[in-house]
């Protein structure tokens, strides 16, 4: 049978009532829509769409983008850039989307109004659910409360045309960052990802213009990010944590938390105030307190220890300004505080002390506020931080543990899935143990030297493959405990617990 040649104008139709249908794209945005395509494609002539449409990505967007690759309309490594100016131009107004917005939490709630906003992230490609959905998790048990561990197969690597290409790019100071609010229906370009299917809700905190939107990462379910429209640093401050009450009070389905504002503890963009929230699905939301306290001065304030793998302290009230007030005392105090029995340091040529704070608010107990206590302090033995991954565990993960990690979710990189394969088969026999091999540097299991080692010694290489997978997955899961606990400036232990409680008794709370 011959094969159809492919009609643009087809396409373009089938698009456009796929952007009415699924993003509620209005009937005079439609017919603009399509002009703006029908330019964009040199289409002179409309078709009708099929009767019943298409898989989007693979009856409609992705032939429409490789036409455009065919035509000379973009280059191969331009594809992704492309797509999403193809789907900017169907994907509502950003007015539209705040005014729909507003409407909906207005008349059906909050949570139906986010409801919507993911509707249309998913709908217009901004949260590429496809390549989202590759990523590997699974649960880790724990002693201390689960852990949720992802491999990041959502994002590929970029091939050496894409990196020669970016060299090749002209400087540019626009926007200034990835989360300024110029971003929005940004073009992009090999250096910094498009952006006109970007849509930004309006929202203030602490009487601040701040903005919200979805996370195109998705790291958990209804990942979003709030973003100052201001460009300035990060800063744990007071007014920090009355953004965060402010947020979850607005939204409370929602939790809201802050990396911290320092390196090695704090999060990858440290020049543009920003927080990261969703769904209160991480697995530290589900641990119990381990010790009770009361504060001297803010009786209706509920303090505890969380049980959990890092230093946690737990604080909540009905009364949003007491909890405030509370937590303002205890970052100052932290800030300062040095206890050298532990090997905690406030300060020595820099400051060390910070906090990771996160809000939620709950309807029966009120606002809570959970205050992870981080230093970033350094010496010659742990050249990457005191409280950071030691070196033997950078095979799995060298990274800052920041906000996402300290909270239990584990987002490990992309290539780990082909190394623990490898590891798999090494364990089971069907890849000869050939220490001589791995130990050369270009090996790609070469930064797993060790671990092999002592899975080969406690294990053997002759499991069954489903026994080898078990044994590395083990291996991956203990792991990163450790790494969660590495982060907890007290530990685990009675004299770690001992000082903790020390700590807290210095600002009134016993």
């Amino acid at each position: 049978m011959a094969r159809t040649k492919f009609n643009p104008a087809v396409a373009i139709s089938d698009l456009v009532r796929y952007a009415q249908e699924t993003m509620d794209l209005g009937k005079y945005d439609a017919i603009y829509a399509k002009n703006q395509l029908f330019a964009l494609f040199g289409v002179t002539e409309p078709a009708d769409g099929h009767d019943k449409l298409p898989d989007f990505q693979t009856g409609i967007l992705d032939p429409l983008v490789n036409y455009g690759i065919k035509t000379g309309l973009c280059k191969e490594i331009e594809k992704l850039l492309f797509e999403t100016k193809v789907m900017g131009l169907v994907t509502p107004a950003p007015g539209t989307v705040i005014a729909q917005f507003d409407a909906i939490a207005a008349t059906d709630g909050i949570e139906k109004a986010t409801d919507y906003l993911h509707r249309i992230g998913v709908s217009s490609n901004y949260l590429r659910m496809p390549d989202i959905s590759k990523n590997i998790m699974w649960t880790a048990p724990a002693p201390m409360g689960d852990l949720t561990i992802t491999i990041n197969l959502s994002k590929p690597e970029k091939s050496r045309e894409q990196v020669e290409a970016e060299r090749n790019l002209p400087a540019s100071n626009y926007p200034r960052c990835m989360l300024c609010v110029e971003n929005l229906g940004f073009n992009g370009n090999l250096r910094h990802p498009a952006r006109e299917t970007i849509r930004i809700i309006p929202i203030y905190l602490n009487d601040e213009k701040w903005f919200f939107q979805l996370s195109p990462y998705v790291y958990f379910d209804n990942h979003c990010i709030a973003i100052s429209e201001e460009h300035h640093p990060m800063a744990i401050t007071p007014a920090t944590f009355v953004r965060l009450t402010d947020f979850v009070e607005q939204l409370p389905h929602y939790f809201m938390g802050s990396n911290a504002d320092l390196p090695i503890v704090g999060g990858s963009i440290l020049a543009h105030e920003h927080y990261q929230g969703g769904k209160k699905v991480l697995p530290m939301f589900k641990r119990p307190d381990r010790k009770t306290f009361a504060s001297a001065k803010y009786s209706n304030v509920k303090v505890s220890i969380l049980d959990w793998y890092n230093s946690v302290i737990k604080l909540t009230s009905k009364d949003k300004k007491s909890l405030c007030a509370l937590a303002d005392e205890i970052l100052l105090a932290w800030r300062e505080y040095s206890d050298e029995s532990v090997g905690v340091l406030a300060k020595t040529t820099a400051p060390h002390n910070t906090i990771t704070p996160i809000a939620c608010f709950d309807k029966e107990n009120g606002y809570e506020l959970y205050l992870i206590l981080r230093n970033n302090r350094t010496d010659e033995a742990h050249p990457h931080g005191i409280y950071h991954p030691t070196e033997d565990m950078h095979n799995v993960k060298k990274e800052g543990i920041g906000l996402i990690e300290a909270m239990g979710l584990f987002i490990l990189p992309g290539r780990l899935a082909k190394e623990i394969e490898g590891i798999v088969d090494i364990l089971s026999g069907k890849t000869p143990l050939n220490f001589a091999e791995i130990s050369k540097e270009d090996h790609p299991l070469f930064k797993h030297l060790h671990a092999i080692a002592q899975l080969a010694n406690d294990n053997g290489v002759n499991l069954s493959m489903d026994d080898a997978e078990k044994a590395v997955v083990s291996y991956v899961n203990n792991t990163c405990v450790k790494i969660l606990e590495c982060t907890g400036v007290f530990k685990n232990d009675e004299i770690g617990q001992n000082a903790f409680v020390k700590f807290l008794n210095s600002v009134d709370i016993k």
